[in-house]
């Protein structure tokens, strides 16, 4: 095992959504279809602009988000007790856990601290326990938690203060490729995440020489 000063990062801060946990593309849509409503409505009602960004702020708990959602459906579902059934019925999906991803970062955890830094709601921690990862990581940064979100770069300030390195000294994985290039202003490592197998050659390229490898922030 190398330690941490032989490495080029200190700490790795890693996105939920999209890279380690995965969700079924048509879960949402099944849920529209199941309601007899046209594809693409409950998820527009959930990630309203306004909305999402008052739940992953934390400026509206995660069941007030879901209530609000449910009081913006009612007129299209016929009832409000409808639209709670539909938003009952996509609350109850947790996603999956990508193993590949998580058998990487676990690899690396065995080196250098991995943080979790995700645009969440109040819901995240108890979404780690219900997929078991609420020991996979030496931190968690939920911006529900926080009050500022990806891509603000206060946001990778708390993640590398939470385990003690300078921000430069990390590396930064998402799948948002806006949320990489505002890592990268900060001074962090960028990696935009595509999938496993190009992760694992990102990260098998950074881990050599102390020195920035610039196709890692492709």
């Amino acid at each position: 095992m190398r330690n941490m000063s032989e490495t080029p990062f200190d700490a790795v801060l890693c996105d939920f959504d999209g890279v380690l946990r995965v969700w079924e593309p048509d879960g949402m849509a099944a849920l529209d279809r199941r309601a007899g409503l046209a594809e693409g409505t409950l998820a527009s009602a959930a990630f309203r602009p306004e909305l999402l960004d008052a739940a992953v702020t934390g400026r509206i708990s995660d069941e007030r988000w879901r209530r609000s959602v449910a009081e913006d459906l009612a007129p299209v579902c016929g009832s409000a007790e409808r639209a709670r059934d539909l938003v009952g019925g996509w609350a109850a999906l947790t996603g999956r856990v990508d193993t590949v991803v998580l058998e990487l970062l676990t690899a690396i955890r065995s080196r250098v601290p991995v943080v979790l830094v995700s645009n969440a709601t109040t819901r995240l921690e108890a979404d780690l326990s219900a997929l078991g990862l609420a020991d996979a990581f030496d931190a968690v940064v939920n911006t529900a938690r926080t009050g500022v979100a990806k891509p603000d770069h206060r946001v990778f300030e708390v993640a590398a203060k939470a385990v003690g390195v300078e921000m430069r000294r990390c590396v930064f994985i998402d799948d948002t490729p806006g949320h990489v290039t505002a890592a990268q202003a900060a001074g962090l490592i960028g990696i935009h995440y595509r999938h496993a197998g190009q992760l694992r050659n990102a990260l098998h390229r950074l881990d050599g020489p102390p020195q920035r490898d610039p196709a890692c922030s492709a």
